[in-house]
């Protein structure tokens, strides 16, 4: 089944009966005590609210080498769990991040401090993660390492850092060095679940290898850039059947080839969608679920009535009926149009200009929900005004549909000022000036300065949005596996051609092998490609390792020849270190260290001159 992402990272119930295989966290234990990893929390939260005792600019806080969060404070931080616990620092670093957004918002009188405290949170742990030298430990032992709080006596639900941060939307933790290159890994699969314990991440050994045989393997298909690379196909696939579907309308109502496939690959979703719902809940549902189910709702319409057309004849009697019902499957069909074709924004946010233009989509659909809250309130109470103008005028009452079609022109800005003269002169037409005036004067102009401010923030921080973005996009595929990766619509081969007919009855084992070469016939065009790619890659990381530099890195035109270059030798380090100025502290404070040091060696003087002048006075009152 593929791979979702929920958030947060709930236990989800299994059954050893039920259909549809399984495969979640409820076995995940803490790599740490609960109550030791709360402990450290709490030490944690106390060194902030002392580093801030009050409210702060966000600069001050993350600005380089600031004033608040000193080179000691973060030495302090990643003692706070002493040698023992010291993984789990920057997981309680969010924790406490957490804590303090909650008491923000209920705290509204500090909830500027705690904001403040929240970021102070971020930027310690962003500075632990991008000054620790040791990758293997930073990868396994602090990023992907699953701990616990205890809550209300119990431990939380295990969750690691990558996770945590996305829940959160930490741009800054994302945005760090560290934390992107173990993306990196997740992404391109060198980083995998251990097929014993999913909640642990292992090596992959293979990635090395030049070899193409090594690389053929099904399991390479969880590798969240070969799922995301399907998953862009096969909408591209669905799209081109949709257009195909749509072009070639039949008129006597029969289902042709490609609008058999068309459904096909639309009962393939619906079940995906189904099944991440009985699995996950509610907690899965977000924007993009609630906008396919409204397209897939649609096509089952049209699907309907075809079926509804099929049950007449092209008789005299029933030829009518069944071409009324048939063009009107082709008209829900149509009008499925637009989403057909945003549906590809979905599989396109892995591209950072389609990323960045989404997230500011989302945070515009979220500031439009002030904006319809606002404007349904002032809806209501002139359409009843209207309404009532109208009972009072001849009670009558039937003016309901002229009325919202011409609240409807002004709130689309064009306004019909035409027919309202007959409300009660002259209060209606008083009435729809004053409506006309609220709604494009007032209210579209707030929405319009919500939009703007919306904007504004997202491509404040661009990069980080995206990061943070395709982090999300990478945990679809790696916070909630399951052993045997079939991608809507070949979720339908798995559940009707091996769950159903073979699981219950066939041995574990043989059950995975079958799996295996069920994916490998299906996947063996992107297997293949998969192969190819990879054999590049690992020659590159060999290359990498020759020079010995990190698996991922680039080796750029400026590197080529940096080992001919002996700055040291020429003289051109030293020349830099008289030329170069001190960034690291500000101006003043450097001119006060001189002045200071000027005094302390004015001081010396004079006490060295005025001893002098004592032992002076001394011989000659001896004398």
């Amino acid at each position: 089944m593929r791979m979702w992402y929920y958030e947060p990272c709930y236990h989800l119930p299994t059954n050893k009966n039920q259909v549809l295989p399984t495969n979640n966290h409820d076995h995940a234990r803490s790599a740490i005590l609960p109550a030791e990893v709360t402990k450290t929390a709490l030490r944690l939260r106390y060194l902030i609210e002392e580093c801030v005792p009050c409210e702060l600019e966000e600069a001050e806080v993350t600005r380089p080498h600031n004033r608040v969060i000193t080179g000691k404070v973060i030495k302090a931080a990643k003692e706070a769990g002493g040698p023992a616990n010291r993984p789990c620092v920057v997981f309680c670093l969010l924790v406490v991040k957490d804590w303090f957004l909650h008491q923000a918002s209920t705290e509204l009188w500090d909830a500027d401090l705690h904001q403040v405290r929240g970021v102070a949170c971020e930027a310690i742990a962003k500075e632990i993660i991008e000054t620790e030298e040791d990758v293997s430990y930073l990868l396994h032992s602090v990023l992907l390492k699953r701990f616990s709080t205890v809550v209300d006596g119990e431990p939380s639900a295990p969750v690691n850092v990558i996770e945590k941060a996305v829940d959160l939307h930490a741009l800054m933790v994302i945005g760090s060095a560290g934390y992107q290159k173990c993306i990196n890994y997740l992404w391109r699969g060198w980083l995998v679940q251990d097929e014993d314990d999913p909640t642990n991440f292992v090596e992959y050994k293979e990635r090395d290898n030049t070899a193409l045989l090594p690389h053929l393997d099904p399991d390479r298909m969880r590798a969240p850039i070969y799922q995301n690379a399907l998953q862009m196909l096969i909408s591209v696939a669905y799209l081109c059947l949709y257009s195909g579907a749509i072009h070639t309308m039949n008129r006597n109502g029969d289902l042709d080839f490609i609008e058999i496939l068309l459904y096909i690959f639309t009962f393939g979703f619906i079940f995906d969608e189904l099944t991440k719902l009985y699995k996950a809940g509610y907690h899965v549902l977000g924007f993009w679920n609630v906008f396919n189910n409204i397209l897939y709702s649609l096509l089952m319409v049209s699907f309907a009535l075809r079926l509804v057309a099929f049950s007449y004849s092209w008789e005299e009697n029933d030829g009518a009926t069944r071409r009324r019902y048939n063009e009107l499957s082709y008209s829900f069909l149509s009008f499925a149009a637009p989403m057909f074709w945003g549906r590809l924004l979905l599989y396109l946010d892995s591209f950072r200009f389609f990323g960045a233009m989404l997230v500011v989509l989302k945070v515009m659909m979220k500031e439009s929900v002030i904006f319809f809250a606002l404007l349904a309130v002032v809806i209501i109470g002139f359409l009843q005004a209207f309404i009532g103008l109208d009972y009072a005028d001849d009670m009558t009452g039937d003016a309901s549909l002229f009325v919202i079609k011409a609240m409807a022109n002004a709130i689309m800005q064009s306004p019909d000022f035409s027919g309202f003269e007959r409300f009660s002169p002259p209060f209606g037409i008083l009435l729809y000036y004053l409506f006309t005036f609220v709604v494009m004067v007032i209210l579209l102009n707030v929405l319009i300065a919500l939009y703007n401010s919306a904007y504004e923030d997202i491509y404040q921080n661009a990069d980080n949005e995206y990061l943070a973005l395709f982090s999300q996009r990478t945990m679809q595929f790696v916070r909630a596996p399951d052993e045997n990766v079939f991608i809507a619509p070949f979720n339908l081969v798995e559940i009707f051609c091996l769950v159903i007919p073979f699981e219950w009855w066939l041995p574990k084992r043989q059950f995975e092998r079958l799996n295996d070469v069920v994916m490998a016939v299906i996947y063996s065009p992107l297997l293949l490609c998969a192969a190819v790619f990879e054999m590049r890659s690992a020659k590159k990381i060999r290359a990498n390792r020759r020079r010995g530099e990190d698996d991922g890195d680039t080796h750029e035109v400026w590197e080529q020849m940096a080992g001919q270059v002996d700055f040291e030798a020429e003289g051109w380090a030293a020349k830099v270190a008289d030329s170069k100025s001190n960034v690291e502290e500000e101006p003043a404070v450097l001119e006060v260290r001189k002045l200071r040091e000027e005094v302390d060696k004015l001081r010396e003087l004079l006490e060295s001159l005025g001893k002098k002048l004592g032992d002076k006075s001394d011989g000659e009152s001896l004398v």
